[in-house]
Parts: C-alpha cells; structure tokens; sequence
C-alpha cells in the first residue's frame, strides 16, 4: 500500500472540484515513478484519452487502488479488486451502507472481502495518505505543494487531525502521514511496523479514538521503544461512559482511560493531552536532542510576571525545574544586573547591557549545570519594530555552544514574530507556542530521559503440578456458581495474599461461638453472592463485642440477606487501599490500585497496569503514584505502613489475574488494611466473565 508503484483509480474525473478530480490531481503531485490507471465508465465512454471504464479493463493486479466512489458502490468495486488480485486500497467514504439480507453491515462486508483475499485496507472513513519519504500523495484532499520531509510518522483515525499537522506552518516533517480512519482491515500497529523500517522515523505521532489488534500493537510499541524511537500519543473520548466495564470498583476505578494509561506506561509512550500539546511534543522531539541527564527544566525569563506565571503553571501541572549547584549560581550572579537574583527560573531583564550575550551566557551557565536536563528561553518572541533580533541570536547562541536542550518558549502564540520563528526552526531550536503546552512538552522530554522498564513476554510463574490442581480448581468453582464473599477470600488466600481469619456462620449459634473463637471485638457480613458492595445496604456490622451481640447481629442479617453470614477478625486499623482487576474491552485484565474502603471511587485515585507487567518493581511503582501514599510514611504516631506487603499483594493478584483471565471480569480487594504489621484483606469481591 504504502511503497505503491501501480495505482488505480476509480472514480478519476475531470470535473473541477469533484473529488475524483482531486484525487487524479494529488496523486499526480507524486514523485515516485507510477504507473496511473484511471478508471471511470462516463469518462471513457465520452472518449477521454486515458480513462478506462472498469477495472477490469486494467491490465493485471496493481498495487494500490483509490476507491473515491460512493458508499453504494465500495462493495462491488472492493469485490472486483479483491477478484483481480489487487495488493491493497484505500476507502474513502463512510462506508455507512446498510445491513444486508443477512444482518450484516457494509463495514464488515468490505473488511471480510479484503481479509478473505489478502488486501491492505486503509480506511474506511478516512483521508488516505501521504508517504513523503518516497513520494506517493494517495489522498483526496489538496495539500501542500511540498509537504516537508522530516523524522515524525504520523497515524490519526482523526482526517481533521491529519490535514491540519500537515498543514501547520510550523512546518513540521513526516516519513509518513496515515488517516487510517475506521481501520476496518490495517490497523495503527501496521503502520507503525512500516514506518519504524524508513531510516528517518525519529517519532512516531498517534492520534486514537479506539485499541485495534491490542496484541499487534503492542509489540509495535515495544518494537518502537527498544529501537529509541519516540511514541507520542494522543487519545479521545477517554470520559465516554458508554465504556463501563462492570459493577465492580475496579471497573469504575480504572474508567474508560485506564487501558490507554497501562499501554502507554509499559511502553514508555509519551502522552499528550491536547492539539497544542501535540504539536510542540513533536517539534521538541523533531528537533534530534534529548535529555541524557538532569532532573528538571530552567527557564531565563525576560519579565517578572511571567517567571510568576510559569512558576505557577509549573506547579500545577507537575513540571519539575532542576536544582542548580553553587557553581551555577557563581556565573549567573556574575552575568546578571545587581539585585536579580541567580535562581532557577531565572529573571534576566535588566538595563544597558548587550541583550544577546547576556541572554545566551544565562542559557549556557544553566544549559552546564548537571541537573538541568532542557533550558528554555521563555519570552514571547513578538515582532520587534526596531529589528532587534537579540533573543533570537541568544537562542541560536546558546544552542550552538551545548549538546544540552535549548527551546523558546512562548507566552502567546498569537503575538509570535513568524521570521523570528521560522529562524530559530531552521537553526535547530523549536519555538514552544503556549507556556501550558510548552512546559508540558518539556516534561515530556525530561521524561524520556531512560528507556521504560518494558514488561515481560509473560508472568515469570512456574508451571508445576501445584500451580495447575489450583488453577483448575479455581476456574471449576468460578464456572460453577457466583462466589460468595467467603470463598473470594479463600481464593486471596490460595494466591497468597493475607486476609483476616474469618468463619462461616449459619445460625445465631453458630455466630457467637465463631465470634468467640476469634475473639471479641468482631466483624460480621452477610456472605450472600448477590451483594456486591454490602456496606452500601447495611450489610455489614463492625464492633460486635459480645456472644449476645453477635447473635443479634446475625438474626438482623439473616433476616435482610440470608443465613450465610461471615464472621471476621476485626483488623488492626491501618491505610485503606483497593487492588483490582478490571477487564479492559481491547487490552483484557488489568491490574489497579487505588485508595480504599468508602473512598475507592470518589477520590479518583488510582495507577492502572497491564497484567504482564506488574511485578514487585512495578507494583511498587504504582503504589508510589497514589496520593494515598503519602500515609504510607506513618500518621498519628503509627509507624510506616509494609510497603512491600502491600506489592506482594499486587503482584500475587495479578497472578489471579493470568491464572483466571477466562474466568473473571473483575476482582475487588477493598478494603486492603496497611500498616506497619503487613496488608490484611479484609474484604473481597469476584465477577465472573459474561457470557460464560
């Protein structure tokens, strides 16, 4: 498809303006060496020189044919494509044909011919394509004259998204351009695959509405980190709630975005949240430098109110700016005007010096310091009306005389100087258009300074006789009936996770002298499997401190769930957190950890995994993102909560996870107690997969 050198197309025209003709017209642009057939039966038959009127009237398959045709008949000519032996095609419209007599849409009837018969298919719904590393226009829509050569391959299911970076005169350059669109048969992991083969791809630039092959794209991006190149994703719809995942808190805690949170993290792709943040990741990371070092940013400042205001944005975002050493400090205070003071962010502006030499020896002091991974020069780069170029010249400087990331950052884009732009572009320095995007981008490029820790090809788990009887033994049960609460328990337990001794009444009886066993005060639940959160109902009863309590506390149970009531151990309190798994539609379970107990779903705060990923290092790494972590370090005279209990526990539930990923949609653990002692389960629930 890409590397085409035969190209039909169907519905070529004449006719100004008509798409056909804009086809015909782009494909024309191309400089590869192609043979054209143009097919269109109006056309041919008024006697156009060069027009065939089917094509079957094209001699023998060609690699690549343009189907700018309407829905009605994508059907019929992809059917005759395919008959020929035709390599692959571009569908442009909708493909919003109705269902056949056999209930089948015209989406999965194309998708079906090009599969059945071996065709590359872009599309459907899509703007085609554009391969600038060798010079095939396959698109419907007029572009540039010359688009720019350059190291990003971009894929987007967005064509607005498509027309408008190739059209951005920040002049950013492709390998290859894709509007894949509705990717009924070739998916973005395909044609990351093509674009990671072109010597130039240095970035690869995605925009997602959905995860297609979730098993292909994955080793495309695995594929991608190992080779160093960058991924930088943009994703939409991630608030859509058509995409709940079950009724379990997990479910909910992972939310629509949390596939796409645990994809990018194992891979180390950069994720942007925002057009604008899109455009100045990938100038920054087109522009050929990285980070090999530091902790954090510095930015020199031509104003006050604005190091006020990047300072602030900065600290909202999470941006970090690098501490500078004593030394640092010592060249800034000898390059600066008494009373500014050699910090980080640095105000520069002072009076009666040389603009440019000042400017570029603050950014070179800070671009040395071993901390500083990136310097910005944030000022807001308008057109000046004397012809002072002296912050363009600084740049250009400073940039010149270190290996260190320099950028201009700019306050407002709309007051942007274009030559100015345009001559720090051409000299290697990348003009950030936006403080919020700029300062974003360069965390981004901070970020990156390592490559990710990608996960392994599975969960290093020994296969033996005893892990087997357990899995079998698991996935009977679960196949068999709901499990009760009691028996979720029993599998944590089974797994390795510790849970709080619990006993099985079924009578008052039975409660009190379970109750007295364990040892007063106790807790005691309704056991029923249809109660999925059973402190929302009432079902669960704490601090029952005596034989005639407990026994009260069973019959009010028994009466409103049933006669299985579970009577536990009450835990030492500790940090309530919630593990999970979650099943994500594309990517299967996922592993999740959150805060717990009545807080799961309301404070938002959870770290989503894949599955193969989660061992003890990555657990731990997870946990840290939490912001109930910061209780991990004790409160109230506790001591530190087991950090590492509280891993081993995530660890051994992503194990479920593997063992029984047929079996279940979902399992909550909430609440997990922590504290000095260890994490105790005290609670647990396990949705088995639909449709089973």
């Amino acid at each position: 498809m890409l590397d085409a050198r035969s190209v039909a197309v169907v519905g070529a025209s004449r006719r100004p303006g008509s798409f056909g003709q804009r086809l015909v017209g782009e494909l024309s642009r191309s400089t590869s060496d192609l043979a054209v057939h143009l097919v269109n039966p109006r056309e041919s038959a008024a006697g156009t020189p060069g027009y065939v009127s089917s094509l079957d009237d094209v001699e023998g398959p060609v690699d690549l044919v343009l189907l700018g045709v309407p829905d009605r008949a994508l059907e019929a000519e992809l059917a005759r494509a395919a008959r020929r032996g035709d390599r692959a095609a571009v569908v442009f419209g909708g493909a919003h044909g109705e269902s056949s007599t056999a209930g089948t849409s015209l989406r999965d009837r194309l998708a079906d011919i090009a599969r059945r018969s071996g065709v590359a298919l872009c599309g459907a719904g899509c703007m085609g394509f554009v391969n600038v590393s060798n010079g095939l226009r396959a698109v419907g829509y007029v572009e540039a004259e010359a688009i720019p050569n350059g190291p990003i391959a971009l894929v987007t299911h967005s064509g607005s998204v498509f027309s408008a970076l190739l059209r951005t005169r920040r002049g950013l350059g492709f390998t290859v351009a894709v509007s894949s669109g509705q990717e009924l048969v070739t998916t973005a992991a395909q044609y990351i695959d093509y674009a990671l083969e072109l010597p130039g791809t240095r970035v690869v630039a995605l925009v997602l509405e959905a995860v297609r092959e979730a098993d292909a794209l994955r080793q495309a991006l695995e594929r991608a980190s190992r080779s160093g190149v960058i991924v930088v994703a943009l994703t939409l719809g991630r608030t859509r709630s058509g995409r709940q995942m079950v009724a379990a808190h997990s479910g909910a805690l992972a939310g629509v975005d949390g596939g796409w949170e645990a994809l990018f993290d194992a891979y180390g792709v950069t994720r942007v949240g925002d057009l604008e943040e899109l455009v100045d990741t990938l100038e920054l990371f087109a522009a050929g430098r990285r980070a090999s070092r530091g902790s954090g940013i510095a930015t020199v400042h031509d104003s006050g109110a604005e190091r006020a205001l990047a300072v602030d944005l900065a600290d909202e975002l999470g941006v970090r700016f690098a501490p500078i050493s004593d030394t640092t400090r010592e060249t800034l205070g000898a390059l600066l005007d008494p009373g500014l003071a050699p910090d980080n962010p640095l105000d520069v502006w002072g009076a009666g010096r040389d603009t440019a030499t000042l400017f570029s020896g603050c950014i070179r002091a800070l671009a040395a310091d071993d901390e500083v991974s990136a310097v910005a020069l944030a000022v807001d780069l308008v057109h000046e009306y004397d012809g002072d170029d002296s912050y363009v010249v600084a740049a250009l400087d400073a940039a010149a005389a270190t290996a260190t990331p320099v950028a201009v950052l700019t306050g407002l884009p709309a007051a942007v100087d274009g030559p100015s732009a345009t001559r720090l572009r051409a000299g290697g320095v990348p003009v950030l258009e936006g403080t919020r995007s700029g300062l974003l981008a360069l965390q981004h490029l901070v970020d990156a300074r390592h490559p990710p820790r990608l996960p392994p090809a599975r969960i290093a788990m020994p296969e033996d006789a005893a892990r087997g009887s357990r899995r079998e033994r698991w996935l009977d049960r679960i196949a068999s009936r709901p499990l009760a609460p009691s028996e979720a328990l029993a599998l944590l337990a089974d797994y390795g996770i510790a849970t709080a001794r619990s006993t099985l009444a079924s009578s008052p009886d039975e409660a009190s002298r379970g109750a007295g066993a364990i040892g007063f005060p106790v807790v005691m639940k309704t056991d029923d499997e249809s109660v999925s959160h059973k402190s929302d109902v009432g079902g669960v009863v704490l601090g029952v401190g005596s034989p005639d309590a407990a026994r009260g506390a069973y019959e009010d149970l028994a009466r409103r769930f049933g006669p299985r009531v579970l009577v536990s151990e009450t835990a030492p309190a500790g940090v309530e957190v919630a593990l999970g798994l979650a099943r994500d539609p594309a990517l299967g379970l996922l592993a999740v950890a959150g805060a717990g107990g009545v807080l799961v779903e309301h404070l938002g705060d959870r770290s989503v995994a894949l599955l193969d990923a989660v061992d003890l290092e990555r657990a731990h790494e997870l946990l840290s993102r939490l912001r109930v972590a910061r209780l991990f370090d004790g409160m109230r005279g506790t001591g530190p909560v087991d950090r590492d209990s509280i891993a081993r526990a995530l660890v051994a539930l992503a194990r479920i996870g593997a063992d029984l990923a047929d079996a279940v949609d979902a399992i909550d653990v909430n609440p997990l107690l922590c504290g000095p002692g260890g994490a105790v389960a005290v609670d647990a629930l396990v949705v088995a997969r639909r449709g089973r």
